[in-house]
């Protein structure tokens, strides 16, 4: 049995999944959720309706680092749906990313939503603040 499916076992129901859109940046999100920097994130609503099973408060998730090895269980604490333009300073601190202001965090996001193929200033957002339960 793999470590994953050992996991799956002790979590049922939790997917495991990286944060980001490439390897570096999986590790490099991880990495802040192991140190405990990052606290939150979050996905475009049309990519959160097509997850299956889409998240919701109390799921387990298997974080992975960019080579696909498991690091670390978060479990989602809470989730609000917000425009892009709505997100604030206290939410881009929670993500951990870069400098943690507000600026950092929509430059970036942009980008990423940007290559994604999904982004607008109105566009909605699945805001999800999650806490460390296990590191792996």
């Amino acid at each position: 049995m793999s470590v994953i499916e050992r996991l799956k076992t002790k979590y049922p129901g939790a997917p495991a999944w990286s944060f980001g859109d490439n390897p570096d940046m999986a590790n490099e999100l991880a990495d802040l959720v192991l140190k405990g920097i990052k606290t939150a994130s979050c996905g475009s609503l049309s990519s959160f309706l097509s997850e299956e099973p889409s998240p919701k408060i109390g799921s387990y998730n298997i974080v992975l680092n960019g080579e696909g090895a498991p690091v670390c269980v978060i479990r989602i604490i809470s989730m609000s749906l917000m425009c892009f333009s709505d997100i604030t300073e206290e939410f881009a601190r929670k993500e951990g990313e870069g400098d943690m202001s507000l600026e950092y965090w929509r430059k970036e996001h942009k980008a990423f939503f940007t290559r994604e193929g999904y982004y607008s200033d109105d566009m909605e957002l699945v805001a999800e603040e999650f806490k460390l339960i296990e590191i792996l």
